[in-house]
């Protein structure tokens, strides 16, 4: 094992690595360079819709994913044609390190009902639906919406999929934790999963086993096929859906409740867990891993906790270390908000930070 001296950085608890290394070092990193030739790592598929004025943000959302994530990414950026050169421009100049491809596509519809679909709840918002079918040869999938922070790797996220049962073929997190300010349980003109219904912005999918499952469904008696029970979905319920997509999922999650996988709320923090009182225990006891800024709130001043965190994402230039280039200053920015509910709690907005940070350290202190 290659030894390294290491420098104190902050309350000596951080620690920068600054290699001394001799043959041993050489031989280990040969060897390393060697394995990863022959067995290279696996490849985690992160997808992402982009429509509108929704560029910055999902840049954002990209650069997050880099930051921690340790097996390399695969980027699949679903984005209207005018947005692609400006994608490209911008990803072109990340610091890859070889470990991000990206992939840009059309977004595509069925032809006989492609405007239909569009104008579900948000413009292109239900391309998603459609991910497995047009992704063919990618076996799983992690989905995200645009306003979506990683706060640790995207690795831990995505080895929920050796967690799954055999009858599992997706995960998400439940739309709220309370009851009482439930959306679905208390407003819902459809069918939807559990207690709260679930939340879209987070899913997690084997793809291969959605392509391959029969659905039950209020339809007809026949299992549909995942391509076979959309368009029928939109049909029996277009009037009575109010989030789009996510609705549809409700409903096929609730005739089949066997095939998903629930996360904690920690995977996908939004601003209900906090602005009425905290609400998401895993969050106080662990801290935040994903952070889900809805309703547009990383871009006004309604929520300037969740701004706080974005702001401070989008300016890592990548170059300077993290700790005082992002985790110092927004926790400075953090402590301007405790006038709100939200800010009351700003802890488990960096508790899991500043973990993923250190790991990050200890991970390149150690040579990987």
């Amino acid at each position: 094992r290659c030894k390294s001296l290491s420098v104190s950085v902050w309350n000596s608890y951080w620690m920068l690595p600054s290699d001394v290394c001799g043959m041993n070092c050489f031989w280990e990193a040969a060897f390393r360079y060697d394995y990863m030739k022959t067995h290279p790592p696996e490849k985690m598929h992160l997808a992402v819709v982009a429509c509108g004025e929704r560029l910055e943000e999902t840049v954002t959302m990209l650069r997050s994913a880099m930051i921690f994530s340790i097996k390399p990414l695969q980027f699949h950026i679903f984005a209207e044609d005018q947005l692609h050169k400006r994608f490209q421009d911008v990803l072109d100049d990340f610091p890859y390190e070889g470990k991000v491809n990206y992939t840009l596509y059309p977004i595509t519809f069925p032809t006989e009902s492609a405007a239909e679909w569009k104008k579900l709840f948000k413009p292109c918002a239900s391309q998603r639906l459609f991910l497995p079918l047009i992704l063919k040869n990618v076996d799983s999938l992690l989905y995200v919406d645009t306003d979506i922070l990683f706060l640790r790797p995207v690795d831990d996220i995505w080895s929920f999929l050796k967690k799954f049962n055999s009858s599992q073929i997706a995960a998400m997190a439940p739309e709220h934790e309370e009851p009482r300010i439930g959306w679905y349980n208390r407003f819902a003109r459809h069918p939807f999963y559990g207690v709260t219904g679930i939340n879209s912005g987070v899913m997690l999918m084997n793809m291969t086993r959605i392509r391959r499952k029969y659905f039950k469904n209020d339809m007809t008696t026949v299992r549909l096929q995942w391509g076979e029970i959309l368009m029928p979905l939109l049909k029996k319920y277009k009037l009575n859906i109010t989030w789009g997509d996510q609705d549809l999922l409700n409903i096929m999650f609730f005739h089949n409740p066997e095939s998903l996988y629930v996360f904690p709320c920690q995977w996908n923090y939004r601003p209900d867990h906090c602005i009425y009182g905290s609400n998401c225990k895993e969050a106080e006891e662990e801290g935040i891993f994903i952070l889900h800024g809805n309703r547009g709130v990383y871009h006004d001043d309604k929520q300037p906790t969740f701004r706080a965190v974005y702001e401070a994402i989008k300016n890592y230039s990548f170059r300077g270390d993290l700790v005082h280039s992002l985790l110092q200053p927004l926790e400075l920015e953090l402590q301007k908000t405790t006038h709100t509910y939200c800010g009351r709690v700003y802890k488990v907005f960096i508790k899991q930070l500043t973990k993923s940070i250190k790991d990050l350290y200890d991970r390149r202190s150690k040579g990987r």
